[in-house]
């Protein structure tokens, strides 16, 4: 592949995720192409291919109560620590609105800077997150679509948002009396979205049906990394540990609040087989650098001896004969990474939600007692940084190097482009995040925001320990594998 071709096929990327947002946000007349978040009539919809209906869906349709307001949103610069918060009384509203976005790892609306791509926002300035809060960032300061959103503080948004709304005596949302019970994420870029689930389920029978209980309080709360959603298609299987069977149903689980009935769920099955399809339509971005084709087939040799039987094949076209995906589960105490993941969920835990609705009708099955983690496909890898299901591990180079994994980090911002918001530094050399390290936490305390900044590998749940098969190699066969990785 050479630089020519990779930039072809990432602006390509880019250029379809900007069509498809031009195509997808003002289809409807009379209706604000990025404010809605009203159903249009459903011929309307029917009339549109069903992958571009499911972006359409993510960015249009609130499936939840909203967040906050508008009034919240401009208010919450008020909240941060100095210097911060002088800087944004002395901005205009626009830039405030930008920092507040940067702050927080949200990407502006291509049609409205002042609004987010993760956030359905309505006529009346009602913010609602989408799956994309998650589930679509940014790499090197670009939109790559199905990116997972590495930059998102979900906890310290919330946070902030709980602040300001009881300074302007506003009532307290789902998120904001949620993050009260239980940690939203102790890193930015990462979520407690395992935990979010079963807290979710257990207020739920199979048909979904609501039923009261109180909360759980023996839940073991551990910080996950959201996949990169163009792996969607390879897989049979989604999470982790491979213990759920993929399906559009399956993608409503983090719907489950209280003003969500059954009747919502099988309302809205059809959308979510319109956003399964755009999900399935993903294709892997291309690496957009320079590489040496000889150290890549160096590489590949490599690769098929040390890493295919867990990883898979990557000669010629996906979806060709080539490709080859295994799904492969390696047990917890072969691959040797954190293990809180594979510990937090019971095979009750498992099971309910493989007894559930959202199982499907299809006849998959569930795994209730999964024995390890599955190898994710490394299609596009060098655009899902940081690595391992929990993000403990900021670059390709780290993973294939464990004995020089930080213990802790935290990723650096590039200065802002022209008239743009902070772009992702990105580590072209060891590909990955650029970002800067300590032997040890901090002496001092840090609040809350600075200290969700830094990736404290020695906390409960964050371990980069694991997946050591490559300290069979030396050096120049490391070299030539990363290599390798870059091309896929």
């Amino acid at each position: 592949m050479n630089r020519s071709g990779s930039e072809r096929r990432f602006g390509g990327m880019i250029v379809s995720l900007a069509a498809a947002l031009v195509a997808a946000s003002a289809p409807y007349p009379g209706m604000p192409h990025a404010l809605a978040s009203e159903t249009p009539p459903t011929e309307t919809r029917q009339s549109l291919p069903s992958a571009a209906a499911g972006f359409d869906h993510l960015l249009h349709r609130a499936y939840l109560p909203s967040d906050f307001d508008q009034e919240v949103f401009d208010a919450l610069w008020t909240t941060w620590e100095e210097p911060a918060k002088s800087t944004a009384a002395s901005a205009d509203v626009r830039e405030r609105r930008r920092m507040t976005m940067d702050r927080y790892g949200l990407t502006p609306h291509p049609e409205d800077p002042s609004r987010s791509l993760q956030y359905v926002v309505d006529s009346a300035g009602r913010w609602t997150m989408s799956c994309l809060a998650c589930h679509q960032g940014t790499v090197a300061g670009r939109v790559v679509p199905g990116a997972p959103n590495t930059r998102y503080a979900l906890e310290t948004l919330t946070e902030e948002v709980r602040q300001v709304k009881l300074s302007q005596g506003k009532a307290l949302g789902h998120m904001d009396l949620g993050g009260l019970l239980m940690p939203l994420g102790t890193t930015h870029g990462t979520t407690n979205a395992v935990m979010f689930g079963v807290a979710l389920m257990q207020h739920r029978a199979a048909d979904l049906s609501i039923v009261p209980k109180p909360p759980r309080f023996d839940l073991a709360h551990h910080d996950m990394d959201a996949p990169a959603w163009w792996h969607y298609a390879s897989r049979k299987r989604i999470y982790a540990d491979g213990f759920a069977p993929k399906g559009h149903r399956m993608l409503m689980q983090f719907l489950l609040v209280k003003e969500n009935g059954p009747e919502r769920f099988r309302e809205w099955e059809g959308e979510f087989r319109d956003i399964e399809a755009w999900l399935e339509s993903l294709e892997p971005p291309a690496w957009e650098g320079p590489i040496d084709s000889a150290l890549v087939e160096q590489g590949r040799g490599l690769f098929a001896t040390h890493c295919a039987d867990c990883h898979g094949t990557y000669d010629g076209p996906r979806g060709g004969p080539g490709r080859q995906y295994p799904e492969r589960m390696a047990s917890i105490d072969e691959i040797g990474t954190d293990r809180v993941r594979f510990d937090s969920l019971t095979v009750k835990d498992r099971k309910a939600l493989n007894d559930s609705w959202f199982a499907g009708d299809d006849g998959a099955e569930g795994l209730d007692a999964p024995d390890g983690y599955v190898a994710p496909p490394l299609d596009g890898i060098w655009a899902s940084a940081p690595y391992f299901h929990n993000g403990s591990v900021p670059t390709l180079w780290h993973v294939l190097h464990p004995d020089e994994r930080p213990a802790v980090w935290r990723r650096l911002d590039a200065p802002p482009a022209a008239g743009g918001s902070l772009a992702d530094a990105y580590d072209a050399t060891r590909v990955g995040l650029a970002i800067e390290t300590r032997d040890t936490p901090a002496v001092k305390p840090l609040r809350g925001a600075e200290r969700r900044g830094w990736f404290d590998t020695t906390k409960h749940g964050k371990g980069a320990g694991g997946h050591d098969y490559p300290n069979l190699l030396d050096e120049g066969e490391k070299a030539a594998v990363l290599e390798f990785l870059k091309s896929l």
